[in-house]
């Protein structure tokens, strides 16, 4: 989150404030903080954040399997050998 303090609403403003909800998470590429009854309740978020988060989730993911699987397996690429893997999978 940005240097700006977070956006926390009602989540009653969904109904009344929808666009203005809305317009902040698409313009500022920041999440919109819902509260029920003064207790934190549901996040909003623009489509492209939340896919920005999917993305990295499983990078993660496949990070955390590579690094179990070269601690479980003695086979080692080189760095030419991975690169070249990856290119022809592209092309």
């Amino acid at each position: 989150m940005g240097a700006d303090m977070p956006h926390i609403h009602p989540a009653t403003e969904l109904k009344s404030n929808f666009a203005h909800l809305a317009k902040i998470c698409q313009s500022e590429n920041e999440p919109v903080y819902l509260t029920r009854k003064g207790h934190g309740d549901l996040v909003l978020m623009s489509l492209a954040s939340f896919q920005q988060i999917q993305a990295k989730l499983e990078l993660y993911q496949k990070i955390d399997e590579a690094e179990l699987e070269s601690k479980t397996s003695s086979l080692r690429l080189s760095h030419e050998d991975v690169m070249q893997n990856l290119r022809s999978r592209l092309t």
